[in-house]
């Protein structure tokens, strides 16, 4: 269900993207361009707050509940690494 929810927002980010581009092209107001970005950006995060719940609810707490000690570092390890990216 949140990789469906995710989806819609890639769609969405996608389409303003091609927008942003024709702004950007059409030499448009600056701040107007702007403001269509941080909708980009907006469902981007919401898109990865998403996947990363699914993720967690799904993937990881299947790993966490194995006795596969190295299955579940290399979980641990995962989820570290996206946290360290997406807080860049």
């Amino acid at each position: 269900m949140l990789k469906e929810k995710s989806l819609i927002n890639f769609k969405k980010a996608h389409s303003l993207m091609a927008k942003i581009i024709e702004m950007t092209k059409d030499n448009k107001y600056c701040i107007d361009i702007m403001q269509q970005n941080l909708a980009v950006i907006g469902l981007l995060k919401s898109a990865h707050q998403m996947l990363m719940e699914g993720h967690l609810n799904s993937c990881f707490k299947k790993a966490m509940g194995t006795k596969n000690e190295k299955r579940k570092q290399e979980m641990i390890n995962e989820i570290l690494t996206v946290a360290k990216i997406s807080n860049k």
